[in-house]
C-alpha cells in the first residue's frame, strides 16, 4: 500500500479526530473518538487515544500505545505498539497539505481511519475520502462514521 511521499512528524502531531473508520473491535461504538500525538525526546510518538463507549456520555476509554516511525525519511509508515513486541501496522496513506485530513490504512486492508483536525468535516469532504479508501483497495461497506459531538 502505497504511503504519502513525506509526512512533516512535527506537524502531524496533535489531536487527530476520528471521523470514520473500519473499527476494531476496541473502537465498535466509539462515540467523540480522539487520536493525539506528541513527539517523545527517543524519536518515538507517544499516543493518546480516547473515547466514549456506547453513548456521548458512555465510560471513557482511553488507551496509550506507542509508535514508531519505521520508514525515514518519509515518515509515513510506522509501528504502532498496542502490547510489546507486536508492533501493527499504521500507514499514511492520504494527508492534505495543510495537514487538516489525513486517512490511515493498513497493508492488510483489514482497519481504516479518516481523521481531521476538526470533529466534522463537509459531506463533500467526506464523500471524496471515502472514494479515496475506496480506490485503495477497502470494502467501504464497512465503514462507519464515529458520532462526535462537542
Amino acid at each position: 500500500m502505497k504511503t504519502v511521499e513525506h509526512v512533516d512528524i512535527e506537524r502531524f502531531m496533535g489531536p487527530w479526530y476520528v471521523i470514520a473508520n473500519i473499527p476494531t473491535f476496541l473502537e465498535k461504538g466509539a462515540h467523540n473518538a480522539v487520536e493525539t500525538y506528541s513527539l517523545n525526546d527517543d524519536g518515538t510518538i507517544a499516543t493518546n487515544f480516547t473515547y466514549r463507549k456506547g453513548g456521548f456520555d458512555g465510560k471513557l476509554k482511553e488507551y496509550n500505545p506507542k509508535a514508531f516511525v519505521l520508514d525515514d525519511p518519509s515518515n509515513a509508515r510506522w509501528g504502532m505498539r498496542f502490547v510489546w513486541p507486536v508492533k501493527a501496522d499504521y500507514r499514511i496513506v492520504y494527508l492534505d497539505e495543510d495537514y487538516i485530513t489525513t486517512v490511515i490504512g493498513r497493508q492488510s486492508r483489514d482497519f481504516v481511519w479518516i481523521m481531521a483536525r476538526t470533529p466534522t468535516i463537509s459531506d463533500l469532504n467526506y464523500e471524496s475520502l471515502v472514494s479515496f479508501v475506496e480506490s485503495i483497495g477497502y470494502d467501504t461497506s464497512k465503514l462507519v462514521r464515529v458520532p462526535q459531538l462537542w
